[in-house]
């Protein structure tokens, strides 16, 4: 098994709830009191929410890598933990930067579709890993 891999899901696992939930009580009043957007509360969930799909994927990889001992694995995870932390990361920090005092953060515009590369390229490394094994 993976430990970096279980580890890395597992906090992020958590993180993604705890944003989830932050998303839906604290947030959503900060919405009706006029403080952010609309747009910008649903791109934090979505960030959770991506956040917290790949969190479980890794989980499942750490264990899969003892199953199948494929460098395509090992590449997958280490896209999607990227990935998480750019994708999901710069969600967090684009939807709530002005809620936290940071007056210019579109610079990190950018870097989401970046993320987002990484996830896609994670599943299609985890597709690859499937058809080159040998087992049935």
């Amino acid at each position: 098994m993976k430990k970096q891999f279980l580890i890395f899901g597992g906090f992020s696992g958590a993180i993604a709830v705890a944003f989830g939930a932050m998303a839906a009580h604290f947030l959503e009043s900060k919405m009706q009191a006029g403080l952010i957007t609309e747009r910008d509360l649903h791109a934090f969930k979505t960030g959770a929410e991506y956040q917290m799909y790949h969190s479980v994927v890794l989980v499942i990889l750490a264990f899969l890598s003892e199953k199948m001992e494929s460098l395509f694995i090992v590449r997958a995870a280490n896209c999607f933990m990227v990935g998480i932390v750019l994708f999901s990361g710069s969600l967090y920090l684009l939807s709530t930067g002005a809620l936290m005092g940071f007056s210019d953060l579109r610079w990190l515009g950018p870097i989401t579709p970046i993320g987002g590369l990484f996830f896609i390229a994670g599943w299609i490394l985890l597709g690859l890993a499937g058809w080159r094994t040998k087992k049935n």
